[in-house]
C-alpha cells in the first residue's frame, strides 16, 4: 500500500512539474528551437528534485513539446502532431480484428476534413500551386503506367492541395491522418489494386481546380474517397475473416 501511494505521489508530482514547464515556456515566449533553462536552474526555479524535472522533460519530449539534446541542453520542440499520429496508428491497429470500423473511422475523419475544405481551395488556389500539383499528378500517372506505388506523390498532392489556406493546424492534421492511414494500410498489406484509377481520380481533382470549378472539385474529391472507402471495406473484411457485404 505504501509503495502504491508513493508511486501515485510521484506521478502527481511529475504531472505538476510538466505543467509548470509548459507554463514557463509560454510565459517566456520561447519559440521552437529556443533553449530552455538548464536542469539545475529548473530544479531551483521549481523547487523540486532533479529526478522530477528529468521525468517531466521526458514526458514533454514524447509530446514533441521539448527536445532533449544530450550534451547540449533542452530546447523547445517542433510542437508537431507526430504524437497524435503515433497514438492514432496504435489505436487503429490495436482495434483491427475486433472492430469492423477501426480503419473506416480514421478515413471518415480525414474525409470530413478534406471534403470540408476543398471548396475554399478551389475558389482561391494560386496558379503556382496548380502547376506544382500538375507535376506531382504527372509523376503519379507515370508510376501508375509502370505499376509502381506512388504513396509519396499522393502525400505531396494532398499537402500541396491545402497549402494556400495558410493554416498550419490543417496542414499538420492532414499530414497526421494521411500518415496514420498509410502506416495502417502498409502494416495490413493493403495494396492499391488499381493504380491508374487512383491516378485518374487525382487528375480529376486537379482538372476541376484548374477550371476553378468549385462544385466539380467537391464532386471529384467525394469520388476519390468513395474509391478509398471500397478498398478500406475490403481490408477490414479481410482482417475480420469475412467477405464484405
Amino acid at each position: 500500500m505504501e509503495k502504491r501511494t508513493a508511486r501515485l505521489a510521484a506521478a502527481r508530482t511529475s504531472r505538476i512539474v510538466r505543467d509548470e514547464l509548459m507554463a514557463l515556456i509560454l510565459e517566456r515566449g520561447l519559440a521552437p528551437g529556443e533553449l530552455l533553462p538548464t536542469e539545475f536552474e529548473l530544479v531551483e526555479d521549481l523547487g523540486v528534485s532533479r529526478n522530477s524535472v528529468r521525468e517531466a522533460l521526458k514526458a514533454l519530449q514524447a509530446l514533441d513539446i521539448v527536445e532533449i539534446r544530450h550534451g547540449h541542453g533542452t530546447y523547445v520542440g517542433r510542437l508537431s502532431l507526430n504524437p497524435l499520429a503515433d497514438g492514432l496508428a496504435f489505436r487503429t491497429l490495436q482495434r483491427i480484428g475486433r472492430d469492423a470500423r477501426a480503419v473506416s473511422e480514421l478515413l471518415e475523419t480525414r474525409e470530413a476534413l478534406e471534403d470540408g475544405l476543398i471548396r475554399r481551395v478551389a475558389a482561391s488556389i494560386p496558379d503556382a500551386d496548380i502547376e506544382a500539383l500538375e507535376t506531382v499528378t504527372a509523376a503519379m500517372e507515370a508510376k501508375a503506367d509502370r505499376n509502381e506505388d506512388f504513396a509519396e506523390e499522393d502525400r505531396q498532392f494532398h499537402e500541396l492541395l491545402y497549402r494556400s489556406l495558410d493554416n498550419q493546424i490543417v496542414v499538420q492534421l492532414l499530414r497526421a491522418f494521411w500518415d496514420v492511414f498509410h502506416r495502417v494500410n502498409d502494416r495490413l498489406g493493403g495494396e492499391d489494386p488499381d493504380l491508374p484509377e487512383t491516378a485518374r481520380r487525382h487528375r480529376a481533382i486537379l482538372a476541376a481546380l484548374r477550371s476553378r470549378d468549385v462544385d466539380g472539385a467537391q464532386r471529384a474529391m467525394t469520388e476519390h474517397f468513395r474509391n478509398i472507402d471500397a478498398r478500406v471495406a475490403l481490408l477490414e473484411a479481410t482482417h475480420l475473416g469475412s467477405a464484405p457485404a
